[in-house]
């Protein structure tokens, strides 16, 4: 008995203290796959802040909107179906404590990784928001459109799926995706990181690429070696943002946000 007292103390305190965290921010959850986690700038040293980060710093620099908290519990390489059969969802987004909103960004490994897509990506779509809606019943969701990663061609069908989810769960998309194609139109690769192979670049830069060498490749988070290798093959075939990039979604994003707080504040 003594055990039972002491082990429901631990959960009623442990409670209190998951809850007190939270207490007096706006809680808001970033779910979605590489375009959104940002896996590779994260390795680079020096580099600046991150997408949930600039999150939070743009909306604090908006002195009539609430303190916000913003968790990014996104993973490389990650779709819906893998979301939950890995286990990933249940262990580090369904308990979260206080989520607010939830902005969810997927489609392009659905695309690439899921026979029948058309069909199984808007089935695993509604499979997370009914979960999602379970799970954190007070969060406002927003499904999102991918950025222009692929070509336009393929952008525009995964888009439409995610549009088509959402009109049926009757819940508003951001669409993100005009604004980052507007942005590419002021430099095509002005906005994504270059990833080249070492054993592609010719062996007399190797020493020019040394400080840039990851594993087997060359990344580079900006355009300094363009003048130098930017005539290889494939150079620019990368498309996942740079910071610069996760920059132009973070602005985006706290644009968006920054809305939908105060039509609440005006609510409330």
């Amino acid at each position: 008995m003594a055990r039972v007292f002491i082990a429901l103390i631990t959960v009623i305190v442990l409670a209190g203290l998951a809850k007190a965290e939270h207490d007096g921010k706006v809680q808001i959850l970033l779910l979605g796959d590489s375009t959104t986690e940002g896996s590779i700038p994260r390795l680079m040293k020096p580099a600046g802040p991150h997408l949930e980060t600039v999150l939070e710093q743009l909306l604090a620099a908006e002195a009539d909107l609430p303190p916000c908290h913003v968790i990014n519990s996104s993973l490389s390489g990650e779709y819906i179906r893998r979301l939950f059969d890995s286990g990933r969802y249940d262990r580090d987004a369904a308990k979260l404590p206080g989520v607010d909103y939830i902005f969810i960004r997927y489609g392009l490994n659905d695309r690439a990784r899921v026979d029948e897509f058309t069909t199984a990506f808007p089935k695993h779509f509604h499979e997370l928001i009914h979960r999602l809606r379970i799970d954190h019943p007070s969060a406002q969701l927003i499904p999102m459109t991918v950025i222009p990663f692929a070509n336009e061609e393929v952008s525009q069908e995964i888009n439409d799926l995610v549009k088509q989810v959402a009109e049926k769960e009757k819940i508003n998309v951001f669409d993100i995706y005009p604004r980052y194609a507007a942005e590419l139109k002021k430099g095509h690769n002005m906005l994504n990181y270059r990833r080249y192979p070492l054993a592609k670049i010719p062996k007399k830069f190797h020493t020019l690429v040394q400080p840039f060498v990851r594993k087997s490749s060359v990344l580079i988070m900006a355009n300094e070696l363009d003048p130098i290798l930017g005539n290889l093959p494939g150079w620019y075939g990368d498309r996942h943002p740079n910071l610069a990039g996760y920059n132009v979604i973070a602005d985006e994003t706290a644009r968006y946000l920054a809305n939908l707080l105060r039509e609440q504040k005006l609510s409330d």
